[in-house]
């Protein structure tokens, strides 16, 4: 009778055995993510910055769940697991290094390409503009010096200072067409290849 009862144990114990199994293999494919092809699992893979300037950027993965190898890319540069680029650069130059980016069991390498440009200094060209009611604008901030073959960006960081119907684009166009009489200060960042500035936009409209 005992190994009746030993039986019936073996075979229920089994059953339970391979009742998990299909439950198991389901959950591990479901958090398999699969990569994108290699060269396509970024948003952006190249980078401007500028020797001695302190680098905070979030790369910016085509998959979600992905998760990034530590590695280093230059000299006073480093990626971190959550894809941070991060550091000071120290020599200037380009540099391409691949990162690892992994989804689940799958991983690839993706190129990464960072151009470290010289310590230039730079000013902006002109800060000031004029215009009229009801009249379009069409101006530009601009710069002056700065490394070659960079283009600068422009961010407007308190959009409520710009005057009614007036925009400042990231190329740094001045633009729209002003609603009103009135002189507005509106306070623009700069960047040339990382090396920032915050600067004051003076429009007055007559």
């Amino acid at each position: 009778m005992r190994q009746w009862w030993v039986l019936v144990l073996a075979v229920l114990a089994m059953c339970a055995v391979y009742s998990a199994v299909p439950r198991l293999t389901l959950t591990f494919t479901a958090r398999h993510v699969p990569l994108d092809p290699p060269g396509d699992s970024l948003v952006e893979d190249t980078f401007h910055v500028t020797e001695g300037i302190e680098v905070r950027k979030q790369l910016l993965p085509t998959t979600k769940g992905v998760s990034f190898r530590p590695a280093y890319l230059a000299v006073g540069i480093r990626v971190d697991q959550g894809g941070l680029l991060y550091g000071t650069p120290q020599r200037s130059g380009t540099y391409v290094a691949p990162i690892r980016l992994c989804a689940g069991q799958s991983c690839q390498e993706q190129r990464l390409t960072l151009i470290v440009y010289g310590n230039v200094p730079w000013e902006p060209r002109e800060l000031t503009f004029p215009g009229r009611a009801g009249i379009p604008l069409n101006d530009e901030i601009g710069i002056n010096g700065g490394p070659t073959a960079v283009v600068p960006t422009f961010t407007v960081t308190d959009r409520a200072r710009l005057p009614s119907g007036v925009t400042i684009g990231p190329d740094g166009h001045v633009g729209g067409v002003p609603a009103a009489a009135g002189i507005s200060e509106v306070p623009v960042r700069i960047c040339v290849a990382g090396n920032c500035a915050g600067v004051v936009v003076r429009l007055i409209v007559v």
